[in-house]
């Protein structure tokens, strides 16, 4: 039997890296024409891996085309730097830092984590999935606009069998079979975090990140640039090299993800909590891939302090992320959008148009647009917020943690947030982090709090 490894296998990347390529304005014809007279095929379109694994030949050209596409300048490049001290000089109204303490309580970092975990937890089942088989699914059941979780009870035979649900997810996250918060890699990574934090402090290194992922992280619950990154490590490739070796997901949604832990602990302090995500994001990611950590790490400082709105927290956010980037557009054209539309199912049909034929499901860049226009819609109420998130598709629970997590933090407290979405949660959530397993949300809000401005 072969094994087909996800993310990883060169003949897979190939399609990906061509497909970046256009994207960043990359002249990559020459290599595109060569790889498919040699045989070469297109990207998986949604999984991770083609069913059949390529001759020793073609997975060995893979290799050198791989090598060469990164060696194409893109000329994005200079709006789009990677570097910290890059990126901070194309910010011309980056943060000032703090003079005041902001204090972000037990409570309001209780809500984050709970927020964090219904919002994933609600998009997990159609991860996947394709916008009208979302749409499908709820409506069938009455439950559109998303109000509560989605069911199987009660659904037509072809329906399902036409829109399947993702089938790592339903068993834990449908509504008859939710029991407690199951594994996620959106909640591994925050709980990584805590760990981080509490054995290197603020000060941490990206090198530190890397050791902890070696010791801690089974390879296994990695994906997509993370992966790759990961068997860059083993490979004996360096960070931040590890972001961008044979890496075509080095600006997909990854490095977001893992993102809130830096905001919650900087309350008020969007533009260190940014610098902070940055050390995490270019282990794995370059370019608009880190200005997703920064922009998410910044607007969860802003509410973490409790002192603005949902608006003003997005608004943070832009501040850390380099204005003419692709990152900032897809932001302003989600907040824009949902400004100007007030049906938010309008709204979501506009960025799939601007997004859905160009871009991967778990591009950083459409599910940007998406959660600043879920998060613009829904103007702070928790079950909008995680609601719209989800229903707009592509990456569906990593769009719907990272909306209930700043919409946790705006309602300030764990008993402020609906029981019908926290409730089933049971105070209890599984991890792959060692020493983390079915820990309750209290007690990760503490331990988070005990990380806030550390040094």
């Amino acid at each position: 039997m072969t094994v087909r490894l996800t993310w990883v296998q060169p003949e897979d990347l190939v399609g990906h890296e061509l497909r970046q390529a256009a994207q960043d304005g990359r002249d990559a014809g020459d290599v595109e024409r060569r790889w498919h007279a040699a045989g070469g095929s297109p990207a998986p379109g949604r999984a991770g891996a083609s069913e059949s694994p390529a001759s020793p030949g073609l997975r060995a050209l893979a290799g050198r085309l791989l090598d060469e596409l990164a060696l194409l300048e893109s000329p994005l490049a200079g709006d789009e730097p990677t570097g910290l001290s890059g990126i901070r000089a194309a910010c011309p109204r980056w943060p000032a830092p703090r003079t005041r303490p902001a204090s972000s309580g037990p409570e309001r970092l209780h809500a984050a984590w709970l927020g964090r975990a219904a919002g994933c937890l609600l998009g997990k089942p159609v991860e996947k999935l394709p916008l009208a088989g979302i749409r499908a699914l709820a409506r069938a059941t009455g439950n559109w606009p998303l109000t509560t979780w989605f069911t199987a009870r009660g659904l037509p035979g072809e329906l399902t069998a036409a829109y399947p649900w993702n089938r790592r997810s339903a068993p834990t996250s449908l509504a008859e079979n939710i029991d407690g918060m199951p594994e996620d890699d959106d909640l591994n990574h925050p709980v990584l975090t805590v760990l981080l934090l509490q054995r290197h402090g603020h000060g941490f290194s990206t090198s530190d990140l890397a050791r902890l992922w070696l010791d801690e992280l089974p390879a296994g619950r990695l994906f997509t640039a993370e992966r790759v990154a990961y068997r860059n490590l083993l490979d004996g490739v360096e960070p931040p090299d590890t972001a961008r070796h044979r890496n075509p997901f080095r600006e997909w949604i990854g490095a977001q993800i893992r993102a809130d832990v830096h905001g919650w602990t900087h309350p008020g302090d969007p533009g260190a909590a940014a610098e902070q995500a940055h050390r995490d994001a270019v282990l794995t990611h370059t370019a608009n891939g880190v200005y997703g950590a920064m922009f998410t790490a910044a607007a969860l400082a802003e509410a973490a302090a409790g002192e603005t709105d949902v608006h003003g927290c997005l608004a943070a956010g832009l501040r850390v992320v380099p204005p003419r980037s692709r990152y900032a557009h897809a932001v302003r054209l989600g907040i824009r959008t949902a400004r100007a539309e007030p049906d938010f199912d309008t709204v979501v049909d506009r960025l799939h148009d601007a997004y859905g034929s160009t871009h991967h499901w778990v591009h950083v860049l459409p599910n940007a647009a998406l959660l600043a226009a879920a998060l613009t819609h829904a103007d702070g109420d928790f079950g909008r917020s995680i609601g719209c998130a989800v229903s707009g598709g592509w990456d569906t629970d990593s769009n719907g943690a990272t909306a209930g997590s700043l919409a946790g933090l705006l309602a300030g407290r764990a008993a402020a947030l609906p029981d019908h979405w926290t409730a089933p949660l049971k105070n209890r959530l599984s991890t792959s982090v060692p020493g983390f397993g079915s820990i309750g949300f209290d007690t990760l809000a503490e331990l988070t709090h005990q990380e806030v401005r550390r040094p």
